[in-house]
C-alpha cells in the first residue's frame, strides 16, 4: 500500500454524479492512533492457550501466535485484536455497490474496511488488505473511533454504515461497537461477508445488524477447499439462514461465477434451489462476472452468456430476482415486478432511479417485492 489509506473510488464519479469519495484532508484528520483491544468471543485453555469463537475455524492459538485471520493474537493467555479502529479503506458508496439491491435502494452508505481475512481466496481482488500483516501495514491505516465513524457517516449524508472490502468479522469488536452507535443514531448497518462467522458471533451483533450480504461461492466442499482454503460451506449456509430466520436480517446472496470452476449447471442450480428453499424466493441472487486476479489469472473473465445462463437457471428454479453483476448496462440490473412486469427500479452501473416503488411494493399492481426502503 502506497498511501496512508486506500481511498476507494466509485463509478458514480465517472457518471457525473456527486463526488462521493472522502477527501484526503478528512482522512488524514482521523489520526494515527494504534490500538489493540481485548477480543470478544474466546475462551481460556490450558498452558495460556486460547480458543477463538469468532469464526468457524475456532482457532486454538498458542501464546504469541495469531489465528488464521492474522489479526487476533494470543497475548500471554489473553486474546486481543490488532486492528480495532484501523481503517485501510473508506468511501461513501452507493448501497448498490455492495451489492445490495433491495435494501434502501438509491441511498449512500459509509463503507469501511480494515486488514486481514479468515479466507485465503486464490482470486481475491482485495488481497493487498486481506492478506496484509497488521504489524507491518498498520502504518498505512488511519485510526477512526466508532463515534467518529458515525459522525462521518452522518456528516456525509449517508443513511447507513457498511463493513466491507475485507471480511468484517475480523474486526468484530469495532463493528459491534459501531453498530450499537449506528442504531442509536438511526443509521442502517450492513455486513458484506464471506459468511464464515459462528452462530455466537451472529447472535452477538444480531440486534444491531440489519443487512447480511453473503458470498456463496458454491455448495461443493472440494471447491471451497481449493478456492478459499475452507473445508466446507455447510456452516456458511446455516449462519445465513440464521441471520434471516432468527434476526430478521435482510439477506442477499452473491455468487462470483468462475469459468470452468463453479459455472456448471448443477452447481448453479443447487445454489439457486438452496436460496429458494431456505431464504425464500424473494431473496435477490447476484451472479457476478469473475475477473482474473491475484493467483487465478490464467482464467478469463466470465462470458456474458454464462451469466445469462445462470440467470435463466435461477428464474427456472423459482427465484423472483436474479441480477447480473459487473455487467453495467445489462437489463438484468433493473428490478422488474414479477407479477405485472412493470419496471420498479432502473439501474445503470451505480446510478439508481426509483420509478415504480411504493413502500416496498410495486406501485402499479401492489405486489410485495421484499424491498426495504
Amino acid at each position: 500500500m502506497q498511501s496512508a489509506i486506500m481511498v476507494q473510488t466509485t463509478e458514480t464519479e465517472d457518471m457525473d454524479l456527486a463526488a462521493l469519495t472522502l477527501a484526503r484532508a478528512e482522512l488524514e484528520g482521523w489520526g494515527m492512533t494504534t490500538t489493540t483491544r481485548k477480543a470478544m468471543l474466546w475462551e481460556e485453555l490450558s498452558d495460556r492457550q486460547v480458543r477463538c469463537h469468532l469464526c468457524q475455524y475456532r482457532c486454538r492459538i498458542q501464546p504469541g501466535k495469531r489465528g488464521v485471520c492474522g489479526v487476533r493474537e494470543n497475548a500471554d493467555g489473553e486474546l486481543i485484536t490488532l486492528v480495532y479502529g484501523q481503517v485501510s479503506s473508506a468511501a461513501v458508496d452507493p448501497i448498490e455497490k455492495k451489492p445490495l439491491f433491495h435494501f434502501h435502494p438509491g441511498s449512500t452508505v459509509f463503507s469501511l474496511g480494515t486488514l486481514g481475512c479468515n479466507f485465503h481466496c486464490v482470486h481475491c481482488q482485495n488481497w493487498e488488505i486481506s492478506f496484509a500483516d497488521p504489524a507491518t501495514t498498520r502504518r498505512d491505516c488511519q485510526y477512526l473511533s466508532p463515534e467518529d465513524a458515525i459522525a462521518t457517516a452522518r456528516g456525509r449524508g449517508c443513511r447507513g454504515i457498511a463493513w466491507t472490502y475485507n471480511e468484517p468479522t475480523v474486526w468484530f469488536e469495532y463493528t459491534f461497537d459501531s453498530a450499537v452507535l449506528a442504531k442509536q443514531a438511526g443509521l442502517y448497518t450492513a455486513y458484506v461477508t464471506n459468511g464464515y462467522m459462528t452462530a455466537e458471533a451472529l447472535d452477538t451483533i444480531g440486534p444491531y445488524l440489519e443487512a447480511y450480504r453473503v458470498d456463496v461461492k458454491g455448495l461443493d466442499g472440494d471447491f471451497y477447499s481449493r478456492i478459499a482454503k475452507v473445508p466446507s460451506p455447510t456452516g456458511i449456509l446455516a449462519v445465513a439462514e440464521r441471520a434471516r430466520d432468527r434476526w430478521g436480517m435482510h439477506v442477499e446472496v452473491v455468487t462470483n461465477v468462475i469459468p470452468t470452476v463453479n459455472d456448471d449447471n448443477e452447481q448453479l442450480r443447487a445454489i439457486a434451489r438452496w436460496i429458494r428453499e431456505k431464504l425464500g424466493e424473494m431473496t435477490p441472487w447476484h451472479v457476478t462476472r469473475f475477473h482474473p486476479d491475484h493467483r487465478l489469472r490464467e482464467i478469463q473473465a466470465t462470458p456474458l452468456s454464462t451469466l445469462e445462463r445462470a440467470h435463466l437457471i435461477g428464474t427456472e428454479v423459482g427465484l423472483k430476482f436474479v441480477y447480473l453483476g459487473n455487467v453495467p448496462g445489462h437489463s438484468s440490473e433493473n428490478t422488474t415486478c414479477y407479477q405485472c412486469g412493470q419496471a420498479v427500479v432502473r439501474r445503470w452501473g451505480y446510478h439508481t432511479e426509483l420509478i415504480g416503488l411504493a413502500a416496498g411494493r410495486c406501485a402499479s399492481c401492489g405486489a410485495v417485492l421484499g424491498i426495504r426502503e
